[in-house]
């Protein structure tokens, strides 16, 4: 994979489009792995936080036998706060996770999923490659959040791991909920059937006051500080355009039916300036070229008082659409007469949604593959816009993907130092366009 070029990249597209349709079926489960009929569900959460525990919620309310028997997070606070939440919800009979069984500390992950069929991922994004690893490595089926890696030899690995849990008929679900959204599906399946004809241009869009700030404590090491305020570190995050705007940068690739050749952009640091915002920019606007030529317009910001828009549009050469999380699913022709306008009231909340169709398919032995492969393609889009705002420069899609700059520390230790240091004023360094090389 240190040479992932166009000719691999035309394959993946070739083999996301035949696998994008859903389900494989297999009869022969791998040994190790869990099949079908084979009872209780044991799943494993790594990652206690809100998301991770919100996918715990989830996966628990599926209508399936499963039970929660192990749990792993870099922070003990932060695994006891989850217990307490799930097993308040679901009680022993749903959660079964004796102290024994609850691991805290860098590697606990690996004694986690050792007791599982099932894993949930929900650590911040930058362990996601090391963690997808040891999951398939040891048979498991995964729920992971998104975004799946911060840097490009964290793609790489993900796109190699993906590619073993294919030949392992592992089923692999990724929380970009969009592509599990019944507004998302209906309106872009009829993209797809030709309804607004090609897609020439398109504004994708994450535009909101940004996240929370956890002030440093006495006597945390440089590690703990980052870990607990991991969204403004690269190597943990990957910014803001890659652990929120990949949703919407998603969409964008789910439209096209492929991936960008460059990016070009500008983004700094306007509002949120202070030392407690780490290294991150706080706004981003990039034009992602497409190998048909056509763009599409990415911006996303952290403005407290402005405007919030979270949605996508795209204009095809027959007409236009609209779509956003609320279930929103738009299309008109360039008379204004609608083509589609979907019915979205009651639709399924699609981060259950998730949870129900992986569990279905590992209780009834049927596989999906792409999930893994495609985010990973779609982190890499959003790697592509932050290098090419942190640089000033186009930057080519071969040449980010094969980068082998990476942002992870040397080691996973409290005492280990992270590659980014503050100044002796607490301030730590800024991508400064025109400057900054990164790749």
């Amino acid at each position: 994979m240190n040479n992932f070029d166009s000719n691999k990249r035309r394959d993946f597209l070739k083999a996301s489009a035949i696998l994008a349709g859903g389900a494989v079926l297999s009869s022969l489960p791998l040994a190790g792995a869990y099949a079908a009929g084979k009872g209780t569900i044991k799943i494993a959460l790594v990652g206690c936080g809100g998301r991770g525990t919100g996918a715990a919620f989830q996966a628990l309310a599926t209508k399936h036998d499963l039970k929660l028997v192990a749990m792993a997070d870099a922070f003990q606070d932060r695994l006891d706060e989850s217990y307490k939440s799930l097993f308040g919800k679901f009680g022993k009979a749903k959660v079964n996770v004796p102290e024994g069984k609850r691991f805290v500390g860098f590697d606990g992950y690996k004694k986690a999923i050792a007791e599982a069929d099932v894993v949930l991922l929900a650590t911040p994004p930058g362990f996601r490659p090391i963690h997808f690893e040891e999951a398939i490595k040891q048979n498991k089926h995964v729920f992971m959040e998104k975004p799946v890696a911060t840097d490009s030899p964290g793609i790489r690995q993900v796109l190699a791991t993906a590619e073993e849990a294919k030949k392992k008929k592992l089923n692999v679900v990724v929380g970009l909920q969009r592509r599990y959204q019944n507004n998302y599906r209906e309106t872009i399946k009829r993209i797809e059937d030709g309804a607004i004809g090609d897609v020439v241009s398109g504004q994708v869009y994450w535009n909101s006051g940004g996240v929370w700030v956890r002030p440093r404590q006495a006597n945390q090491t440089e590690m703990e500080y980052q870990m607990r305020n991991w969204y403004y570190f690269n190597w943990l995050c990957g910014d803001h355009i890659t652990e929120q705007h990949v949703h919407n940068i998603d969409v964008a690739n789910w439209v096209k039916n492929g991936y960008p050749v460059s990016a070009q952009g500008t983004g700094s640091r306007y509002q949120r300036t202070g030392k407690e915002y780490g290294e991150i920019f706080d706004n981003h606007t990039v034009e992602f070229i497409y190998a048909d030529g056509s763009v599409i317009q990415s911006q996303c910001r952290h403005y407290e008082g402005t405007d919030n828009r979270v949605d996508e549009s795209f204009q095809g050469t027959k007409g236009k659409v609209y779509l956003s999380a609320n279930n929103d699913g738009k299309l008109w022709d360039y008379k204004g007469n609608s083509l589609y306008d979907h019915p979205g009231k009651n639709d399924p909340n699609p981060y259950q949604t998730e949870h129900d169709e992986l569990f279905a398919a590992i209780e009834a032995g049927q596989y999906k593959f792409a999930d893994a492969e495609r985010s990973a393609m779609s982190t890499m889009t959003s790697l592509l816009g932050r290098y090419a705002t942190y640089s000033g420069h186009e930057i080519k899609w071969d040449e980010a993907l094969n980068s082998n700059v990476s942002l992870m520390p040397e080691a996973y230790t409290w005492d280990t130092k992270p590659k980014i240091l503050p100044n002796a004023d607490g301030f730590y360094p800024v991508a400064m366009p025109g400057k900054t090389k990164v790749i």
